[in-house]
């Protein structure tokens, strides 16, 4: 794994922190409340994990179909007649990202009528076989949901399938927000937060990494952001499957939960990342900031506050874009680079399952 190496734990002179305990909900809401201390305890903790290291991966995502049968609120992405990209479309795209050496193949769609398992393992296997030195980052949650469903499986026997063709790990997504209260708000029909939990936690149990993810700044209160976290890191004690864990400020365009929303301010997404550090240290130590969703010059900043990975390259980005992100679908090698040394930290490249490249 990627570090610099340990430090003497720099933030133990704390109060919060000196009994060794993760903190709880009650300590985390007064946290919050006090900005400056919550930013120090963050940026100490991140350098204790990582020194000044922040990483990216050379990854290419591939938003295979468009078409869906869900209902959630804060998606601009699905259609009813939406694409389908085809088996030689799909290998198109992971060709031009292996000719700019892309480590990682991420694939996630709508849920499209009609898919079955083995529709989603023949992309896995069509990749592999002509792909093989392409890590297989695939498939939410609510996929495996999904496809379980439609394919009289269960979720066991799904992801063993899938895994024996070429998956290698799977996206987080699907979170929201880990309440169902606020989940028949804002995505009525997906899977609930124990059906979540069922898929990552069998997924773990079958040697498949995850990485964790929340969607913030819609109708949520702050407690379900930190009951959100809290469960997080009680799954991470319990199986050490979660690779990272990635902050999506909601993006309010061309979506029906948009009006009764805003834009997260600048100062509240630095807190944001800020506390996921502090809640979820030592368990997830990979927090990784959305350049898509706050911007480049604003991802940059988070390292200051806890942030020690910048995500992937991208090269293809449609589900932010449709939602109002304008950053367009794909930063460089270069550009990285840039962004984390103009921040006063070191760049280093990483694979998937933060290995170091090169």
């Amino acid at each position: 794994m990627i570090s610099s190496g340990a430090r003497e734990a720099p933030a133990s002179d704390d109060p919060l922190l000196s009994s060794g305990r993760p903190l709880d909900g009650p300590s985390l809401l007064a946290l919050w409340k006090e900005p400056l201390r919550l930013f120090r305890l963050a940026n100490l903790l991140r350098e204790e994990w990582c020194g000044d290291v922040v990483t990216y991966v050379v990854n290419r995502n591939v938003n295979f179909t468009n078409r869906c049968v869900g209902s959630c609120r804060f998606c601009a992405f699905r259609r009813d007649d939406g694409y389908l990209l085809c088996e030689e479309e799909i290998l198109a795209r992971v060709e031009e990202a292996e000719r700019f050496s892309a480590t990682e193949i991420c694939i996630q769609g709508g849920l499209a009528p009609g898919l079955v398992l083995e529709d989603y393992c023949r992309i896995l296997e069509a990749v592999r076989e002509n792909y093989p030195r392409i890590h297989l980052h695939a498939y939410s949650p609510m996929e495996v949901f999904y496809i379980s469903e439609n394919s009289g499986t269960t979720v066991e026997e799904s992801i063993r399938e899938l895994k024996a063709s070429g998956l290698g790990s799977m996206p987080g997504t699907a979170a929201e927000i880990l309440v169902d209260r606020v989940r028949a708000e804002i995505c009525p029909s997906k899977l609930s937060t124990e059906e979540w939990r069922e898929v990552i936690v069998t997924a773990h149990r079958l040697g498949v990494p995850t990485t964790s993810t929340i969607l913030y700044g819609h109708l949520e209160r702050l407690e379900d952001r930190i009951s959100h976290l809290l469960l997080l890191r009680e799954i991470q004690a319990e199986t050490g499957g979660f690779t990272e864990f990635v902050l999506l400020p909601f993006m309010p365009g061309n979506n029906d939960l948009g009006p009764s929303s805003s834009r997260v301010d600048p100062l509240e997404n630095l807190k944001m990342h800020a506390l996921a550090r502090v809640a979820l240290h030592p368990l997830i130590g990979n927090i990784q900031a959305s350049w898509v969703k706050l911007g480049r010059e604003m991802a940059g900043k988070t390292v200051h506050w806890g942030v020690n990975d910048l995500g992937g390259t991208l090269m293809e980005e449609n589900i932010s874009r449709t939602a109002g992100a304008v950053e367009g679908e794909w930063t460089t090698p270069g550009q990285f680079c840039d962004l984390i040394e103009r921040n006063g930290r070191v760049p280093v490249e990483r694979t998937t399952l933060y290995r170091r490249v090169g």
